[in-house]
């Protein structure tokens, strides 16, 4: 479906399920009070730590605006608060800042393909709110390297970014496998690339999902390949910081939403058919027909349906960017899909 269209669907959502979202009403407040929600209000604009430049998931196209599967999330979430997506300003963070930027309250959250630990959840004190995507740490090589899988990669060069989960699980692996390599360890993703394009390392290892979209953005894709092996689970998701539970559940039930309306068959062209007419009781809560869900979020009670009419659901966002990079479903297809783990909780 083309923009304009999904603009077009958004802008036509309305009349008896959209009437009270051109100003938020007095008793769209989160009970608890959430001072990133307040922040956020006051300034009028969403701010989202984002990569600085991954293809698929956050890149600024020739017009400078932002496309990517983790810019639609904070788009998303700007949409819930203030039915406007353009209410986000981004900024583009790399792997070693991006923590320091939310600590910090530089940004109100990162959405850039960072990966949920014990450590992050704890230590750096974060809240990783969900899953938005399942990943695995892969290898890339050049095809005339003539390397099938990674333990020929032993006396390997290997290009990887610092103060990332990669680093860590490149050595870990590397020891069990009894591998040996040389580490060509730079910080800038740009940088890593053009030195691995350059030819100053054999191999690039990060999240699989990043290997597909460093070799789609080649002028040659296919003198690249993404080797089969998977060396770790890299459970993806947006987060914001510890002791903020309202606006955790906000991006939590958001990207929830975006599943569920998958499931039920809601998408950007038909949420303002299935708003009026779908009798199923849990469509009716989640679109805002019926009970008070957005309330108990601190929105009004059309913030999903508007989400969808903008964005599209999850299977529409992931098709939108990422299947056009050779990246597919995979664990990320829902989970009524044999092998899909994407599952959201009933919306009740």
């Amino acid at each position: 479906m083309k923009q304009v269209s999904r603009h077009s669907v958004f802008r036509m959502l309305g009349a008896a399920v959209v009437a009270s979202v051109m100003a938020l009403p007095a008793w769209a407040q989160p009970a608890g009070g959430s001072p990133t929600l307040d922040a956020i209000r006051a300034r009028g604009t969403l701010v989202c730590g984002v990569n600085s430049g991954l293809a698929g998931f956050a890149q600024p196209d020739s017009r400078g605006e932002w496309r990517g599967f983790d810019v639609d999330y904070c788009r998303a979430v700007a949409i819930a608060l203030f039915n406007d997506p353009s209410k986000v300003r981004f900024v583009p963070t790399t792997a070693q800042n991006r923590f320091t930027a939310l600590q910090s309250g530089e940004v109100d959250m990162l959405a850039r393909n960072t990966t949920w630990t014990l450590s992050r959840d704890t230590s750096l004190g974060f809240d990783f709110p969900a899953i938005s995507f399942f990943d695995g740490q892969g290898f890339m090589v050049k095809a005339s390297l003539g390397v099938n899988t990674a333990r020929e990669l032993d006396g390997a060069s290997i290009c990887v970014q610092p103060g990332t989960t990669t680093e860590q699980n490149l050595t870990e692996w590397a020891r069990a496998a009894r591998v040996t390599f040389t580490p060509v360890v730079i910080e800038r993703l740009e940088e890593v690339v053009g030195a691995f394009v350059a030819g100053r390392c054999d191999a690039f290892t990060t999240d699989v999902s990043g290997l597909a979209a460093v070799r789609s953005a080649q002028a040659n894709p296919a003198a690249y390949t993404i080797l089969p092996d998977v060396i770790s689970k890299e459970p993806l998701g947006p987060l914001v910081r510890h002791g903020d539970q309202a606006f955790a559940d906000l991006v939590r039930w958001t990207h929830f939403g975006l599943v569920a309306a998958e499931e039920f068959g809601i998408t950007a062209a038909n949420v303002q058919q299935m708003t009026a007419n779908d009798a199923r009781p849990e469509v009716q809560r989640m679109l805002g027909k019926t009970g008070d869900l957005g309330k108990m979020l601190g929105v009004d009670p059309a913030w999903l349906a508007r989400i969808i009419a903008s964005t599209g659901n999850y299977g529409e966002i992931f098709a939108r960017h990422l299947t056009p990079i050779g990246i597919q479903r995979g664990p990320n297809a829902l989970w009524t899909t044999p092998g899909g783990q994407q599952y959201a909780p009933p919306f009740r």
